[in-house]
């Protein structure tokens, strides 16, 4: 529980380069999930605070410090500004985990990768070129690509700042400014990292952050006439009102929605290590990741050893205070999300009548009483027309279904609206290459699970969304491209004298 007596940091808005008051006293409490207890109370942005962050990018976009910066210059800010945050790992490790719940060794792994995302794309940045287009005719053709603008950005609470970095890394890079909005829940990374590279020279409004909530501040943020482009990484449902808004004002768009990763498991597979993928792609994060192996699909031969073997496994996981490392699950992010997870393992149990072979309950620990635990939790005999086959639900819950052949597997996997990832578990290469090219979703692991790379698109079809955050695909969609095409014939022109011999296409 939060104490009412115990003073917590205040903390405003970041705008221009400092903390700055909301224009509303209204504050938003954070709190530590394992513990209950109050870390901080944030600022909720009003209209009027979003339309000065936004300008405030706006203003930065345009200035000559910014706009006219070269490229090999701003690569080297760029590059700066990943040797800071690596400079203070040690303090956003322990901020992050406390904050959302994740285990300490779980976000070490995550966030000591992020430098790199910022140093990939201040190789883009000096490796860019643009095209000279060979086209009919005695003429020039080439593009200029520009930067597009401002970019608003909707950030989650299950990964805060890898999220964050995916888009952030490549806007910097290009030449964009941003506002971004993380989640209410934990914004306390973000706030820390605007702090430290304004520190480490990033001009004022390049970088703006306000915090508030969804249905409020996101919302202004998603419709404010002046975002060139919008991301949003959260609920499908979040993507459709949102991108709706932001559509409205023809900005860009990158949504990277909601998911409920097949995993196939096909008999030839080591079933030990088909089990440590599968608690590995459920559990991390508390399974509170929108790419969890949540769906496992185990073929028929080993689907009883499979079930009993991840039933053990679930049970064996230490459950605790993600601060303590050798804790290996952490909390639910927040009561709400607490509940939602039991809702589901009563819908699995009572209306769906699966057969629950692991957790399923709050762990009784007295140490865990204030916070938001949900055991780690495995249902069994899964059927693709029950409710926790086909619903995301966003914790440390996993359905296990089986199947007998090739095409049942797939058809299996692919009977879902969502298309974020998928995973296949298999020594033959050639099912291998076969079944990934079948699968409907925009990312696919064989023998794998969780794997990221600053140069790998990332992004999802049907209900999970548009576009694609890392690789050159995202860098390159914060440009406009401009075509310019030049004569090089000095020969006259009268159309209207000789109109036959002038072959167009306008």
């Amino acid at each position: 529980m939060s104490n009412p007596n115990k003073q917590v940091p205040i903390r405003g808005l970041f705008i221009d380069g400092k903390e700055v008051p909301a224009s509303q006293p209204e504050l938003l409490d954070v709190l530590n999930p394992a513990t209950g207890e109050m870390l901080a109370q944030i600022s909720h942005a009003t209209d009027a605070d979003v339309d000065k962050a936004v300008k405030s990018s706006a203003k930065a976009f345009s200035s000559s410090e910014w706009s006219a910066m070269s490229n090999r210059t701003r690569a080297k800010l760029i590059n700066k500004l990943a040797d800071v945050f690596e400079a203070n790992l040690e303090e956003i490790y322990t901020l992050e985990t406390a904050n959302n719940g994740r285990s300490l060794n779980e976000t070490r792994a995550q966030v000591s990768r992020l430098p790199d995302f910022f140093r990939y794309n201040a190789g883009l940045a000096i490796a860019r070129r643009d095209s000279v287009i060979p086209v009919d005719g005695n003429y020039l053709n080439y593009t200029l690509r520009t930067p597009i603008g401002v970019v608003g950005n909707s950030t989650p609470f299950n990964h805060p700042l890898m999220i964050m970095v995916k888009s952030l890394a490549p806007t910097l890079a290009s030449g964009c400014t941003t506002v971004v909005k993380p989640s209410e829940y934990t914004p306390l990374t973000t706030l820390r990292l605007a702090e430290l590279f304004v520190e480490a020279g990033l001009p004022p409004g390049v970088f703006n952050v306000i915090t508030g909530l969804g249905p409020s501040t996101g919302k202004a943020l998603a419709e404010h006439p002046g975002l060139a482009k919008w991301v949003l990484t959260g609920g499908t449902e979040a993507g459709r009102i949102t991108g709706a808004l932001a559509g409205s004002n023809f900005a860009h768009q990158t949504l990277e929605l909601g998911g409920k990763t097949p995993v196939l498991v096909f008999d030839d597979f080591n079933v030990d290590q088909a089990v440590n993928y599968a608690a590995f792609g459920a559990f991390i994060g508390a399974g509170q990741t929108c790419i969890c192996g949540s769906r496992q699909i185990v073929q028929a031969k080993i689907y009883d050893e499979f079930v009993e073997k991840l039933a053990a496994k679930a049970k064996s996981i230490r459950i605790g205070n993600p601060i303590d490392p050798t804790v290996q699950l952490g909390p639910v992010v927040s009561a709400r999300q607490q509940q939602r997870v039991l809702k589901y393992i009563d819908i699995g149990l009572n209306e769906d009548k699966a057969r629950l072979v692991a957790g399923g309950k709050v762990p009784t620990d007295a140490s865990m009483k204030d916070g938001f635990f949900v055991e780690p939790t495995v249902f069994a005999d899964v059927t693709r027309d029950m409710r926790i086959f086909q619903e995301e639900v966003f914790g440390p819950f996993v359905s296990v279904t089986k199947f007998t052949t090739e095409e049942e597997g797939l058809e299996l996997a692919n009977d879902s609206p969502f298309g974020l990832a998928g995973a296949i578990r298999t020594n033959d290469v050639t099912r291998a290459h076969r079944v990934a090219a079948k699968l409907k979703c925009g990312i696919v692991w064989v023998n794998d699970h969780h794997r990221l790379d600053p140069a790998s698109p990332w992004g999802g079809i049907k209900d999970s969304g548009i576009g694609r955050e890392c690789g050159t695909e995202s860098f390159d969609q914060h440009f406009e491209t401009k075509s310019v095409m030049i004569r090089l014939d000095d020969a006259p022109f009268d159309w209207y004298k000789d109109t036959a011999s002038q072959p167009r296409l306008n």
